[in-house]
């Protein structure tokens, strides 16, 4: 979601695309394919769930998923995904943390001034420089009780980050996306065109710190676009392909390919525009590493834009080539239901479903639902299988914030109703159940 902006009128869009499945009364309201059942809801719990505590992003370790939330991050067992439970919630306010995992550590973006870097801050001044905005580090060793051991400052807060090992293996490094919101803020003053790059050593965590930060934009990027929800400044989210040593990033105003090879220094190798993307959110790479999806984030994640009243390639995601690493144009896609007026919908978070030879993933689409589409072929992608809840109360923001498919299981971060579980249950996904992860961070592609 993008924050920190003011949001003027926004174009209404529509949506489109075919699905495959006959259609179906979903538990609890709405509709979905009759090739997907939720099987589990945990409602979020207080101190989580006032309606601004949004839930957000999600990682995956072993049992455990680790969700992100306004106020903190919650810790579930999904040892039985039918019947999972809350293992421990950590009080920490920040937006929007953004969460990912890597052994006995977890890693939280926060992505506003507070008035300082320990979990019992309150807002921070934007006009001040003793405000602190970056990431936050936590000993997850013991799931029932997370230490919290570092905090890292960094230029523009932490919008999102992505996890990238070192070569070594003695090391994570964090690719932090920021953007700069107003002149106001001190240490976040345009042009900002960079991220910055966190190094913790696994050893000694404590020792995390900003180690570069380069400057992906020299020249600006996409400023002047009509129909920009921001110019670039920055990334909002970056994807790897660490045996690759290839990285995508959406950085509003422009896709990127990188070259990550050199992990302190990547290098962008190739940038693509579109005049129907309004906000490159994020990035998602087939299997094989020869194909990038990346998302348009319209109206901020806060509007309707999955109406009648506008056509399929605006709010939508479009399908990339890779090929002699540059990006080729293939496709949009859009989910095909048109939601209501007072129903936030735009594309979203998402993650691949593991199937050989097959390229098939299951997105979120806030109040549009679950998606779950296949873009094998590039050029004609097509949904296969879909969970809508429904609308929830009016002008309350609502809906999946991201649907990751996991060891059989597609959860869902419910910005209001809290942890979903789907079952997806097609013979074109069918050998996915078979493929045991012992980590997911979504933006961390190893392939399978």
């Amino acid at each position: 979601m993008a924050s920190r902006t003011s949001r003027a009128a926004l174009v209404l869009l529509s949506c489109f695309a075919l699905f495959a499945s006959p259609v179906q009364a979903a538990e609890g309201g709405g509709t979905a394919s009759s090739n997907v059942k939720l099987v589990a809801n945990v409602p979020k719990k207080a101190p989580f769930d006032d309606s601004t505590a949004y839930a957000t992003d999600m990682a995956f370790q072993g049992r455990y998923a680790f969700v992100g939330n306004y106020n903190g991050f919650t810790i579930y067992d999904i040892g039985d995904p039918a019947k999972p439970s809350i293992v421990s919630q950590v009080l920490c306010p920040g937006a929007q943390n953004d969460v990912s995992v890597h052994g006995d550590l977890l890693f939280l973006s926060v992505d506003e001034p507070r008035s300082n870097d320990s979990c019992k801050s309150d807002f921070g001044t934007p006009t001040s420089r003793k405000s602190w905005e970056g990431i936050r580090v936590f000993d997850i060793k013991d799931k029932r009780r997370p230490r919290y051991l570092k905090a890292v400052e960094t230029a523009c807060g932490s919008h999102t980050h992505t996890l990238v090992p070192d070569k070594k293996g003695a090391a994570v490094y964090l690719y932090v996306s920021s953007y700069d919101p107003a002149d106001l803020f001190p240490e976040c003053k345009p042009p900002h065109d960079k991220i910055s790059i966190v190094k913790v050593p696994l050893k000694s965590p404590r020792s995390a710190k900003v180690v570069s930060t380069p400057v992906l934009f020299p020249e600006g990027g996409n400023e002047s676009q009509d129909g920009l929800l921001l110019g670039t400044s920055g990334c909002h989210d970056i994807t790897v392909y660490p045996k690759k040593d290839l990285a995508a990033g959406a950085c509003m105003g422009d896709g990127v390919l990188l070259d990550i090879a050199d992990r302190e220094h990547p290098k962008v190798i190739d940038t693509v525009t579109d005049d129907n993307f309004a906000f490159w959110h994020s990035a998602t790479f087939n299997n094989a590493g020869t194909k990038v999806v990346f998302t348009d984030e319209l109206g901020g994640g806060l509007a309707a834009t999955c109406t009648k009243a506008v056509g399929p390639k605006r709010g939508a995601d479009a399908v990339f080539d890779i090929a002699d690493r540059t990006l080729v144009f293939r496709s949009y896609y859009k989910i095909p239901r048109h939601q209501k007026a007072g129903e936030n919908c735009v594309a979203h978070n998402g993650s691949l479903v593991p199937v050989k030879g097959r390229d098939i993933m299951v997105q979120a689409w806030y109040q549009g639902g679950v998606s779950v589409w296949d873009f094998t072929d590039s050029r004609k992608p097509v949904e296969i299988g879909y969970f809508d809840r429904g609308p929830f109360k009016p002008r309350d923001v609502a809906g999946s914030w991201s649907a990751y498919y996991y060891n059989g299981f597609v959860f869902s971060s419910e910005i209001q109703r809290g942890l979903d579980v789907l079952k997806l249950t097609d013979k074109r996904t069918g050998p996915a159940a078979r493929v045991r992860l012992r980590v997911l961070n979504a933006q961390t592609q190893y392939g399978f």
